[in-house]
């Protein structure tokens, strides 16, 4: 069994979809404290060749408060407007622009079932079928911190491989998980190479890659990753 363990993104870059895409079960860890100026609420977009954000507005959003104690604001359809005058021209504009239509006028407002309602409706557009979990569904020791919380979580799952962002490489220490039968690995995407930009943007939404290839593109996209 292979599950990584990963704070809801908004619509997060190519790097964690291939991280769901790899693992058997999808941990939203949503039951630890909402980091601000962190990817949980906004992400980036290409207007006019230039990297632009988008955020989503939120309520009440604190780093004391977990992320699943935070609502979603009000302003999805200003966003959802944005994306469709910036993208109207690309290729499978009409394919892609359904499935954020959903997502952005869901009457969902806790953000971690949001981004998690968001991550589905994508799979489900991919036609991948994927086993979720929101860590706050898990009987686990919510006194553990750190790495020690994750295996806590590994082993009350079963998980025989546990696997990470690449990003987190210096927050853990692969023997700790080794020393608990759990193997370890991250992964590192080795899609680099946008075919319609001249310089690739690798931490763009997921957005731009819908709009740009077909269903079939995305998913070879999803599979060109490897483990380090």
């Amino acid at each position: 069994m292979k599950i990584a363990i990963h704070q809801p993104k908004l619509l997060p870059y190519i790097g964690y979809w291939q991280l769901i895409y790899a693992v058997d079960i999808f941990v939203i860890y949503d039951d630890v404290n909402f980091v601000k100026r962190s990817f949980i609420n906004y992400n980036s977009i290409l207007i006019n060749k230039q990297q632009k954000k988008f955020t989503l507005e939120l309520i009440g959003a604190s780093q004391n408060k977990l992320i699943n104690e935070i609502k979603v604001g009000e302003n999805s359809n200003k966003i959802l407007k944005t994306l469709e005058l910036n993208y109207k021209k690309k290729p499978y504009y009409n394919l892609a622009l359904p499935v954020l239509r959903e997502i952005f006028c869901q009457k969902e407002k806790n953000l971690a079932k949001f981004i998690g309602y968001s991550i589905k409706k994508i799979l489900k557009y991919l036609e991948i079928d994927k086993k979720f979990i929101y860590s706050s569904q898990i009987d686990k020791n919510n006194n553990l911190k750190g790495q020690f919380k994750i295996i806590d979580i590994c082993q009350k799952l079963n998980a025989k491989q546990y696997i990470n962002a690449i990003g987190g490489k210096s927050l853990y220490d692969r023997e700790k998980f080794l020393s608990k039968g759990i193997n370890f690995n991250f992964i590192e995407t080795n899609f680099t190479k946008h075919k319609n930009l001249d310089n690739f943007e690798a931490n763009l939404s997921i957005i731009d890659i819908m709009m740009n290839y077909s269903k079939d593109e995305i998913l070879d996209i999803l599979n060109s990753y490897k483990l380090v």
